[in-house]
Protein backbone atom coordinates (compact mmCIF):
# COMPACT_ATOMS: atom_id res chain seq x y z
CA UNK A 1 0.00 0.00 0.00
CA UNK A 2 3.11 2.48 0.80
CA UNK A 3 3.96 2.26 -2.97
CA UNK A 4 0.80 2.93 -4.49
CA UNK A 5 0.53 5.77 -2.16
CA UNK A 6 4.08 7.29 -3.31
CA UNK A 7 3.25 6.20 -7.06
CA UNK A 8 0.28 7.96 -6.92
CA UNK A 9 2.05 11.02 -5.37
CA UNK A 10 5.19 11.26 -7.95
CA UNK A 11 2.01 10.96 -10.76
CA UNK A 12 0.54 14.20 -9.03
CA UNK A 13 4.16 15.70 -9.10
CA UNK A 14 4.22 15.12 -12.60
CA UNK A 15 1.51 16.34 -13.71
CA UNK A 16 1.04 19.29 -11.68
CA UNK A 17 2.25 21.40 -14.66
CA UNK A 18 -0.35 20.82 -16.54
CA UNK A 19 -1.95 24.37 -17.03
CA UNK A 20 -5.05 24.92 -18.72
CA UNK A 21 -5.51 28.53 -18.51
CA UNK A 22 -4.54 30.71 -21.53
CA UNK A 23 -0.90 32.52 -21.70
CA UNK A 24 -1.83 36.22 -20.36
CA UNK A 25 -0.67 38.78 -23.33
CA UNK A 26 -1.36 42.57 -22.14
CA UNK A 27 -3.63 44.31 -24.95
CA UNK A 28 -1.91 46.42 -26.83
CA UNK A 29 -2.93 49.47 -28.91
CA UNK A 30 -5.64 50.61 -27.32
CA UNK A 31 -4.12 54.03 -27.53
CA UNK A 32 -1.43 56.04 -29.31
CA UNK A 33 2.00 55.22 -28.04
CA UNK A 34 2.86 59.14 -27.31
CA UNK A 35 0.78 61.60 -25.33
CA UNK A 36 -0.48 64.61 -27.68
CA UNK A 37 1.95 67.28 -28.80
CA UNK A 38 2.11 70.65 -30.21
CA UNK A 39 -0.85 72.73 -30.67
CA UNK A 40 -1.92 73.77 -27.46
CA UNK A 41 -0.60 70.91 -25.62
CA UNK A 42 2.95 72.64 -23.75
CA UNK A 43 6.26 71.76 -24.91
CA UNK A 44 7.79 70.28 -21.62
CA UNK A 45 11.18 71.56 -20.33
CA UNK A 46 13.65 68.80 -20.83
CA UNK A 47 14.91 69.49 -17.04
CA UNK A 48 11.51 69.02 -15.84
CA UNK A 49 11.35 66.15 -13.30
CA UNK A 50 9.08 63.14 -13.95
CA UNK A 51 5.71 64.40 -11.33
CA UNK A 52 4.92 60.78 -11.27
CA UNK A 53 7.93 60.16 -9.47
CA UNK A 54 7.58 62.77 -6.64
CA UNK A 55 5.49 62.27 -3.51
CA UNK A 56 3.15 64.81 -2.35
CA UNK A 57 4.78 66.17 0.57
CA UNK A 58 7.18 67.41 -2.44
CA UNK A 59 4.89 68.26 -4.89
CA UNK A 60 2.46 70.34 -2.41
CA UNK A 61 4.17 72.80 -0.94
CA UNK A 62 1.97 75.11 1.31
CA UNK A 63 2.46 73.38 5.36
CA UNK A 64 -1.32 74.13 5.15
CA UNK A 65 -2.48 71.46 2.84
CA UNK A 66 -0.01 69.02 3.57
CA UNK A 67 -1.35 68.86 6.86
CA UNK A 68 -4.67 68.81 6.01
CA UNK A 69 -3.80 66.30 3.24
CA UNK A 70 -2.34 63.86 6.12
CA UNK A 71 -5.04 64.18 8.18
CA UNK A 72 -7.34 63.56 5.57
CA UNK A 73 -5.47 60.48 5.02
CA UNK A 74 -5.65 59.21 8.12
CA UNK A 75 -9.30 60.13 8.68
CA UNK A 76 -10.90 59.52 5.54
CA UNK A 77 -13.54 56.81 5.66
CA UNK A 78 -13.45 55.82 2.24
CA UNK A 79 -10.05 55.38 2.39
CA UNK A 80 -10.63 52.61 5.80
CA UNK A 81 -13.23 51.02 3.67
CA UNK A 82 -10.45 50.20 1.05
CA UNK A 83 -7.89 49.14 3.23
CA UNK A 84 -10.47 46.92 5.13
CA UNK A 85 -10.97 45.32 1.16
CA UNK A 86 -7.29 44.70 0.98
CA UNK A 87 -7.44 42.98 4.31
CA UNK A 88 -10.50 40.89 3.12
CA UNK A 89 -9.20 39.92 -0.61
CA UNK A 90 -6.05 39.21 1.39
CA UNK A 91 -7.76 36.65 3.58
CA UNK A 92 -9.67 35.20 0.82
CA UNK A 93 -6.74 34.65 -0.88
CA UNK A 94 -5.02 32.80 1.87
CA UNK A 95 -8.38 30.75 2.04
CA UNK A 96 -8.10 29.84 -1.23
CA UNK A 97 -4.47 29.33 -1.44
CA UNK A 98 -4.94 26.52 1.56
CA UNK A 99 -6.15 23.89 -0.92
CA UNK A 100 -3.13 23.43 -2.51
CA UNK A 101 -1.55 21.63 0.84
CA UNK A 102 -3.58 19.20 2.72
CA UNK A 103 -5.17 19.88 5.86
CA UNK A 104 -3.95 17.20 8.26
CA UNK A 105 -5.73 16.68 11.53
CA UNK A 106 -4.66 14.87 14.80
CA UNK A 107 -7.37 12.89 16.44
CA UNK A 108 -7.85 10.92 19.40
CA UNK A 109 -9.95 8.84 20.71
CA UNK A 110 -10.91 6.13 23.57
CA UNK A 111 -13.27 3.01 23.73
CA UNK A 112 -14.91 1.13 27.09
CA UNK A 113 -17.19 -1.96 26.62
CA UNK A 114 -18.36 -5.41 27.51
CA UNK A 115 -19.55 -6.56 24.21
CA UNK A 116 -16.94 -8.28 22.62
CA UNK A 117 -18.58 -7.91 18.90
CA UNK A 118 -18.83 -4.06 19.83
CA UNK A 119 -15.28 -3.98 20.94
CA UNK A 120 -14.05 -5.43 17.61
CA UNK A 121 -16.16 -3.01 15.59
CA UNK A 122 -14.80 -0.36 17.63
CA UNK A 123 -11.44 -1.62 16.80
CA UNK A 124 -11.92 -1.94 13.22
CA UNK A 125 -13.18 1.91 12.99
CA UNK A 126 -10.41 3.45 15.37
CA UNK A 127 -7.93 1.63 13.20
CA UNK A 128 -9.52 2.89 9.77
CA UNK A 129 -9.33 6.17 10.79
CA UNK A 130 -13.18 6.67 10.91
CA UNK A 131 -13.61 5.14 7.17
CA UNK A 132 -15.20 1.46 8.08
CA UNK A 133 -16.68 -0.56 10.24
CA UNK A 134 -16.22 -4.16 11.19
CA UNK A 135 -13.41 -5.99 12.32
CA UNK A 136 -10.65 -3.78 10.42
CA UNK A 137 -8.91 -6.18 9.13
CA UNK A 138 -8.22 -4.63 6.08
CA UNK A 139 -6.70 -2.03 7.18
CA UNK A 140 -2.86 -3.52 7.29
CA UNK A 141 -2.39 -2.91 10.93
CA UNK A 142 -0.82 -5.24 13.20
CA UNK A 143 -2.61 -6.08 15.88
CA UNK A 144 -1.34 -8.88 17.40
CA UNK A 145 -0.89 -6.42 21.13
CA UNK A 146 -4.38 -6.09 20.35
CA UNK A 147 -5.80 -9.07 19.50
CA UNK A 148 -4.99 -10.43 22.70
CA UNK A 149 -7.20 -7.88 24.20
CA UNK A 150 -10.26 -9.09 22.57
CA UNK A 151 -10.03 -12.77 23.38
CA UNK A 152 -9.34 -12.04 27.13
CA UNK A 153 -11.70 -13.07 29.82
CA UNK A 154 -12.52 -9.59 31.13
CA UNK A 155 -15.82 -8.59 30.73
CA UNK A 156 -15.14 -4.82 30.57
CA UNK A 157 -12.57 -3.69 27.40
CA UNK A 158 -10.94 -0.90 26.53
CA UNK A 159 -9.57 0.54 23.73
CA UNK A 160 -7.24 3.63 22.22
CA UNK A 161 -6.57 4.75 19.09
CA UNK A 162 -4.27 8.22 18.26
CA UNK A 163 -4.57 9.08 13.97
CA UNK A 164 -3.10 12.35 12.34
CA UNK A 165 -4.20 11.77 9.11
CA UNK A 166 -6.13 14.18 5.57
CA UNK A 167 -9.39 13.35 4.12
CA UNK A 168 -10.28 13.84 0.11
CA UNK A 169 -6.94 15.98 -0.76
CA UNK A 170 -7.32 16.72 -4.14
CA UNK A 171 -4.25 16.12 -6.22
CA UNK A 172 -4.34 19.30 -8.80
CA UNK A 173 -3.42 17.70 -11.62
CA UNK A 174 -5.26 20.04 -14.27
CA UNK A 175 -4.08 22.84 -11.83
CA UNK A 176 -7.72 23.78 -10.65
CA UNK A 177 -6.92 24.31 -7.67
CA UNK A 178 -3.74 26.43 -8.13
CA UNK A 179 -5.84 28.46 -11.01
CA UNK A 180 -8.40 29.30 -8.33
CA UNK A 181 -5.94 30.63 -5.76
CA UNK A 182 -3.94 32.74 -8.99
CA UNK A 183 -7.43 34.03 -9.16
CA UNK A 184 -7.94 34.61 -5.82
CA UNK A 185 -4.31 36.19 -5.53
CA UNK A 186 -5.10 38.69 -8.32
CA UNK A 187 -8.06 39.88 -6.98
CA UNK A 188 -5.78 40.73 -3.77
CA UNK A 189 -3.36 42.98 -6.02
CA UNK A 190 -6.66 44.28 -7.67
CA UNK A 191 -8.52 45.47 -4.13
CA UNK A 192 -4.82 46.72 -3.23
CA UNK A 193 -4.53 48.79 -6.21
CA UNK A 194 -7.85 50.20 -5.32
CA UNK A 195 -7.08 51.25 -2.22
CA UNK A 196 -3.82 53.08 -4.11
CA UNK A 197 -6.33 54.86 -6.37
CA UNK A 198 -8.58 55.52 -3.85
CA UNK A 199 -6.01 57.43 -1.75
CA UNK A 200 -4.53 58.89 -4.89
CA UNK A 201 -7.79 60.03 -5.82
CA UNK A 202 -8.01 61.11 -1.89
CA UNK A 203 -5.29 63.78 -2.32
CA UNK A 204 -6.38 65.34 -5.24
CA UNK A 205 -10.36 65.57 -3.94
CA UNK A 206 -8.39 67.42 -0.61
CA UNK A 207 -6.11 70.03 -2.28
CA UNK A 208 -9.22 70.93 -4.98
CA UNK A 209 -11.20 71.52 -1.89
CA UNK A 210 -8.72 73.40 0.11
CA UNK A 211 -7.78 75.76 -3.06
CA UNK A 212 -11.15 76.33 -3.71
CA UNK A 213 -11.67 77.92 -0.09
CA UNK A 214 -8.83 79.69 -0.67
CA UNK A 215 -10.73 80.97 -4.42
CA UNK A 216 -13.72 81.50 -2.23
CA UNK A 217 -12.11 83.24 0.21
CA UNK A 218 -10.96 86.38 -2.15
CA UNK A 219 -14.15 86.52 -3.70
CA UNK A 220 -15.37 87.07 -0.63
CA UNK A 221 -12.69 90.01 -0.06
CA UNK A 222 -13.24 91.09 -3.78
CA UNK A 223 -16.72 91.48 -3.12
CA UNK A 224 -16.76 93.33 0.13
CA UNK A 225 -14.41 96.14 -1.01
CA UNK A 226 -16.55 96.61 -4.49
CA UNK A 227 -19.26 96.97 -1.90
CA UNK A 228 -17.88 99.57 -0.29
CA UNK A 229 -17.39 101.61 -3.05
CA UNK A 230 -21.03 100.62 -4.86
CA UNK A 231 -21.83 101.92 -1.17
CA UNK A 232 -20.16 104.97 -1.82
CA UNK A 233 -21.37 105.72 -4.99
CA UNK A 234 -25.13 105.04 -4.20
CA UNK A 235 -25.05 107.60 -1.34
CA UNK A 236 -23.50 110.04 -4.02
CA UNK A 237 -25.68 109.44 -6.49
CA UNK A 238 -29.00 109.42 -4.11
CA UNK A 239 -27.66 112.88 -2.63
CA UNK A 240 -27.23 113.89 -6.30
CA UNK A 241 -30.94 113.38 -6.98
CA UNK A 242 -32.34 114.75 -4.25
CA UNK A 243 -30.91 118.09 -5.65
CA UNK A 244 -31.75 117.66 -8.93
CA UNK A 245 -28.37 117.22 -10.39
CA UNK A 246 -28.62 113.24 -11.36
CA UNK A 247 -31.16 111.77 -12.40
CA UNK A 248 -33.18 108.69 -11.44
CA UNK A 249 -31.68 106.26 -13.71
CA UNK A 250 -28.37 106.87 -12.25
CA UNK A 251 -29.21 106.26 -8.90
CA UNK A 252 -31.76 103.01 -9.54
CA UNK A 253 -28.31 102.11 -11.61
CA UNK A 254 -26.21 102.26 -8.73
CA UNK A 255 -28.24 100.63 -6.58
CA UNK A 256 -28.46 97.60 -8.75
CA UNK A 257 -24.61 97.42 -8.97
CA UNK A 258 -24.65 97.66 -5.10
CA UNK A 259 -27.68 95.27 -4.32
CA UNK A 260 -25.80 92.84 -6.79
CA UNK A 261 -22.24 92.78 -4.52
CA UNK A 262 -24.36 92.46 -1.23
CA UNK A 263 -26.48 88.89 -2.74
CA UNK A 264 -22.85 88.09 -3.95
CA UNK A 265 -21.49 88.44 -0.22
CA UNK A 266 -24.03 86.29 1.33
CA UNK A 267 -23.43 83.55 -1.76
CA UNK A 268 -20.21 83.93 -0.86
CA UNK A 269 -20.56 83.24 2.61
CA UNK A 270 -22.75 80.49 2.33
CA UNK A 271 -20.37 78.84 -0.36
CA UNK A 272 -17.24 79.07 1.95
CA UNK A 273 -19.78 77.54 4.74
CA UNK A 274 -20.13 74.50 2.50
CA UNK A 275 -16.61 74.35 1.05
CA UNK A 276 -15.61 73.86 5.25
CA UNK A 277 -18.08 71.01 5.27
CA UNK A 278 -16.90 69.30 1.56
CA UNK A 279 -13.31 69.56 3.37
CA UNK A 280 -14.34 68.13 6.57
CA UNK A 281 -15.58 65.44 4.67
CA UNK A 282 -12.84 64.24 2.39
CA UNK A 283 -10.57 64.74 5.51
CA UNK A 284 -12.72 62.87 7.61
CA UNK A 285 -12.54 64.73 11.03
CA UNK A 286 -12.90 68.75 11.44
CA UNK A 287 -10.65 70.96 10.04
CA UNK A 288 -9.13 73.69 12.41
CA UNK A 289 -9.20 77.56 11.47
CA UNK A 290 -4.98 77.17 11.43
CA UNK A 291 -5.08 74.83 8.24
CA UNK A 292 -7.75 76.69 6.34
CA UNK A 293 -6.09 79.29 3.66
CA UNK A 294 -7.04 82.73 4.15
CA UNK A 295 -6.71 83.31 0.06
CA UNK A 296 -5.95 82.05 -3.23
CA UNK A 297 -3.41 85.13 -4.14
CA UNK A 298 -1.32 84.23 -7.29
CA UNK A 299 -1.16 80.55 -5.81
CA UNK A 300 1.77 78.41 -5.66
CA UNK A 301 0.59 75.99 -3.53
CA UNK A 302 2.10 73.02 -5.60
CA UNK A 303 5.42 72.62 -7.54
CA UNK A 304 4.53 74.08 -11.40
CA UNK A 305 7.60 72.03 -13.58
CA UNK A 306 5.66 70.31 -16.33
CA UNK A 307 6.27 66.25 -16.94
CA UNK A 308 8.97 66.06 -19.49
CA UNK A 309 9.95 63.29 -21.73
CA UNK A 310 6.91 61.05 -20.94
CA UNK A 311 5.04 58.29 -22.93
CA UNK A 312 1.84 56.83 -22.93
CA UNK A 313 3.79 53.56 -21.10
CA UNK A 314 3.45 56.09 -17.99
CA UNK A 315 -0.42 55.37 -18.23
CA UNK A 316 0.45 51.52 -17.08
CA UNK A 317 1.83 52.37 -13.59
CA UNK A 318 -1.66 54.17 -12.68
CA UNK A 319 -3.18 52.24 -9.79
CA UNK A 320 -6.44 52.01 -11.72
CA UNK A 321 -5.13 50.61 -14.88
CA UNK A 322 -3.23 48.12 -13.00
CA UNK A 323 -6.38 47.15 -10.72
CA UNK A 324 -8.10 46.00 -14.15
CA UNK A 325 -4.83 44.25 -15.38
CA UNK A 326 -5.21 42.11 -11.87
CA UNK A 327 -8.42 41.50 -12.89
CA UNK A 328 -8.10 40.51 -15.98
CA UNK A 329 -5.54 38.03 -15.11
CA UNK A 330 -7.76 36.65 -12.50
CA UNK A 331 -10.28 35.67 -15.57
CA UNK A 332 -7.52 34.22 -17.47
CA UNK A 333 -6.94 31.93 -14.07
CA UNK A 334 -10.53 31.23 -14.33
CA UNK A 335 -10.68 29.81 -17.41
CA UNK A 336 -8.16 27.24 -16.58
CA UNK A 337 -10.24 25.85 -13.68
CA UNK A 338 -13.14 25.93 -16.08
CA UNK A 339 -11.63 23.78 -18.11
CA UNK A 340 -9.74 21.28 -15.35
CA UNK A 341 -13.25 20.86 -14.09
CA UNK A 342 -13.87 19.08 -17.48
CA UNK A 343 -11.26 16.39 -16.65
CA UNK A 344 -10.80 13.65 -13.99
CA UNK A 345 -10.44 14.40 -10.27
CA UNK A 346 -8.05 12.43 -8.15
CA UNK A 347 -8.37 12.99 -4.21
CA UNK A 348 -6.54 11.07 -1.53
CA UNK A 349 -7.52 10.11 1.81
CA UNK A 350 -4.61 8.71 3.87
CA UNK A 351 -4.31 8.57 7.69
CA UNK A 352 -1.01 7.27 10.02
CA UNK A 353 -1.69 6.06 13.72
CA UNK A 354 -1.28 3.87 16.74
CA UNK A 355 -3.83 1.53 18.65
CA UNK A 356 -4.12 -0.28 21.62
CA UNK A 357 -6.10 -2.11 24.23
CA UNK A 358 -3.95 0.07 27.16
CA UNK A 359 -2.93 3.39 27.06
CA UNK A 360 0.26 2.92 27.94
CA UNK A 361 0.95 0.79 25.04
CA UNK A 362 -0.49 3.06 22.59
CA UNK A 363 3.40 3.65 21.34
CA UNK A 364 4.60 0.03 21.46
CA UNK A 365 5.61 -2.49 19.04
CA UNK A 366 2.92 -4.01 16.95
CA UNK A 367 -0.23 -1.10 17.52
CA UNK A 368 1.25 0.70 14.25
CA UNK A 369 -2.07 1.39 11.36
CA UNK A 370 -2.43 3.50 8.46
CA UNK A 371 -5.08 3.94 5.96
CA UNK A 372 -4.65 4.88 2.16
CA UNK A 373 -7.41 5.83 0.17
CA UNK A 374 -7.56 7.32 -3.08
CA UNK A 375 -10.53 8.43 -5.51
CA UNK A 376 -11.19 9.18 -9.25
CA UNK A 377 -13.98 10.90 -10.13
CA UNK A 378 -14.72 11.36 -14.10
CA UNK A 379 -17.85 13.53 -15.13
CA UNK A 380 -19.90 11.95 -17.75
CA UNK A 381 -22.90 13.87 -18.04
CA UNK A 382 -23.77 16.97 -16.67
CA UNK A 383 -26.27 18.83 -19.19
CA UNK A 384 -23.39 20.96 -20.05
CA UNK A 385 -23.05 22.39 -17.28
CA UNK A 386 -18.88 22.40 -17.04
CA UNK A 387 -19.26 23.58 -20.49
CA UNK A 388 -21.02 26.39 -19.68
CA UNK A 389 -18.86 27.43 -16.86
CA UNK A 390 -15.84 27.65 -19.86
CA UNK A 391 -18.15 29.90 -22.00
CA UNK A 392 -18.81 32.28 -18.92
CA UNK A 393 -15.12 32.17 -17.56
CA UNK A 394 -14.10 33.39 -21.67
CA UNK A 395 -16.95 35.74 -21.66
CA UNK A 396 -15.92 37.59 -18.74
CA UNK A 397 -12.00 37.24 -19.56
CA UNK A 398 -13.58 39.28 -23.29
CA UNK A 399 -15.02 42.10 -20.74
CA UNK A 400 -12.14 42.47 -18.33
CA UNK A 401 -10.25 43.00 -21.91
CA UNK A 402 -12.33 45.55 -22.90
CA UNK A 403 -12.37 46.77 -18.92
CA UNK A 404 -8.76 47.00 -19.02
CA UNK A 405 -9.07 48.73 -22.47
CA UNK A 406 -11.08 51.42 -21.73
CA UNK A 407 -9.50 51.86 -18.31
CA UNK A 408 -6.32 52.58 -20.65
CA UNK A 409 -8.58 55.06 -22.83
CA UNK A 410 -9.78 56.61 -19.97
CA UNK A 411 -6.60 57.58 -18.65
CA UNK A 412 -5.28 58.87 -22.04
CA UNK A 413 -8.48 61.32 -22.21
CA UNK A 414 -7.39 62.49 -18.63
CA UNK A 415 -4.05 63.73 -18.89
CA UNK A 416 -4.70 64.88 -22.28
CA UNK A 417 -6.84 66.95 -20.99
CA UNK A 418 -4.71 68.06 -18.15
CA UNK A 419 -1.66 68.61 -20.46
CA UNK A 420 -4.36 70.74 -23.59
CA UNK A 421 -5.73 73.09 -20.31
CA UNK A 422 -1.96 73.11 -19.17
CA UNK A 423 -1.11 74.92 -22.35
CA UNK A 424 -2.87 77.61 -22.27
CA UNK A 425 -3.31 78.44 -18.75
CA UNK A 426 -0.78 80.63 -17.81
CA UNK A 427 -2.18 82.56 -21.49
CA UNK A 428 -5.10 82.76 -20.03
CA UNK A 429 -3.92 84.19 -16.25
CA UNK A 430 -1.92 86.58 -18.36
CA UNK A 431 -4.69 87.98 -20.23
CA UNK A 432 -6.91 88.06 -17.45
CA UNK A 433 -4.64 89.93 -15.19
CA UNK A 434 -4.20 92.34 -17.69
CA UNK A 435 -7.53 92.82 -18.22
CA UNK A 436 -8.06 94.30 -14.25
CA UNK A 437 -5.16 96.00 -14.51
CA UNK A 438 -7.00 97.88 -17.96
CA UNK A 439 -10.02 98.11 -16.20
CA UNK A 440 -8.97 99.46 -13.39
CA UNK A 441 -7.11 102.29 -15.18
CA UNK A 442 -10.38 102.61 -16.81
CA UNK A 443 -12.40 103.31 -13.81
CA UNK A 444 -9.80 105.58 -12.43
CA UNK A 445 -10.31 107.48 -15.50
CA UNK A 446 -13.94 107.55 -15.88
CA UNK A 447 -14.11 108.18 -12.17
CA UNK A 448 -11.99 111.52 -13.04
CA UNK A 449 -13.59 112.31 -15.74
CA UNK A 450 -17.02 112.53 -14.14
CA UNK A 451 -16.22 114.44 -10.72
CA UNK A 452 -14.51 117.19 -13.78
CA UNK A 453 -17.91 117.16 -15.12
CA UNK A 454 -17.17 115.59 -18.69
CA UNK A 455 -19.13 112.40 -18.83
CA UNK A 456 -22.22 111.03 -16.80
CA UNK A 457 -22.24 109.00 -13.78
CA UNK A 458 -23.16 106.11 -15.55
CA UNK A 459 -19.89 105.65 -17.52
CA UNK A 460 -18.32 105.63 -14.30
CA UNK A 461 -20.80 102.99 -12.40
CA UNK A 462 -19.82 100.22 -15.88
CA UNK A 463 -16.87 100.71 -15.31
CA UNK A 464 -17.06 99.83 -11.94
CA UNK A 465 -19.06 96.94 -13.17
CA UNK A 466 -16.25 95.88 -15.43
CA UNK A 467 -13.29 96.22 -13.19
CA UNK A 468 -15.61 93.95 -10.62
CA UNK A 469 -16.22 91.11 -13.19
CA UNK A 470 -12.69 90.76 -14.17
CA UNK A 471 -11.18 90.57 -10.76
CA UNK A 472 -13.67 87.88 -9.71
CA UNK A 473 -12.71 86.15 -13.28
CA UNK A 474 -8.95 86.38 -12.70
CA UNK A 475 -9.58 84.61 -9.05
CA UNK A 476 -11.44 82.06 -11.31
CA UNK A 477 -8.50 81.57 -13.75
CA UNK A 478 -6.05 81.12 -10.95
CA UNK A 479 -7.87 78.55 -9.40
CA UNK A 480 -8.10 76.70 -12.65
CA UNK A 481 -4.36 77.05 -12.75
CA UNK A 482 -3.87 75.32 -9.70
CA UNK A 483 -6.39 73.07 -10.02
CA UNK A 484 -4.90 72.10 -13.48
CA UNK A 485 -1.68 71.56 -11.78
CA UNK A 486 -3.65 69.01 -9.15
CA UNK A 487 -5.22 67.28 -12.08
CA UNK A 488 -2.33 66.94 -14.06
CA UNK A 489 -0.47 65.08 -10.63
CA UNK A 490 -3.17 62.75 -10.10
CA UNK A 491 -3.98 61.73 -13.64
CA UNK A 492 -0.15 60.58 -13.83
CA UNK A 493 -0.87 58.53 -10.81
CA UNK A 494 1.26 61.07 -8.60
CA UNK A 495 0.80 60.43 -4.85
CA UNK A 496 2.44 57.15 -4.33
CA UNK A 497 6.21 58.17 -3.84
CA UNK A 498 6.02 59.17 0.17
CA UNK A 499 7.18 56.39 2.87
CA UNK A 500 4.05 57.12 4.41
CA UNK A 501 1.77 54.78 1.68
CA UNK A 502 0.00 53.11 3.54
CA UNK A 503 -0.98 49.44 2.50
CA UNK A 504 -0.44 45.57 2.62
CA UNK A 505 2.95 44.16 1.54
CA UNK A 506 1.90 41.27 -1.33
CA UNK A 507 3.04 38.28 -1.07
CA UNK A 508 6.45 37.28 -2.17
CA UNK A 509 7.77 40.72 -2.24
Amino acid sequence: MNSKCVLALLAATALAGCNLAPKYVRPVGAVPAALPQGGVYPVAATDAPDITRIGWRAFFTDDRLRNTIALGLDNNRDLRIAAANVLQARAQYRIQRADLVPSTTLSGSGTYTNNIQGAAGALGGAAGGGTGGGTGTGTGTGTGGVGAGVGSSSSNLEFYSVNAGFSAFELDLFSRVRNLSRAALEQYFATEEAQRSTRISLIAEIATAWLTYASDQDQLRISQESLKSFEQSLELTRAQFRIGVASELEARQSETSYQTARNDIAVLRTRLAQDKNALDLLVGAPVTTELLPQGLGEGGAALKALPGGITSDVLLRRPDVLQAEHQLIAQNANIGAARAALFPRISLTATLGTISTALSGLFAGGSFTYTGAPSVSLPLFDGGRLRGNVQVAEAQQQAAVSTYERTVQTAFREVADALAQRGTIDEQVSAQTARVNAASVALRISDARYRAGVESFLNTLDSQRTAYAAQQQLVTTRLNRESNLVELYRSLGGGLADDDVEGTRRPGS
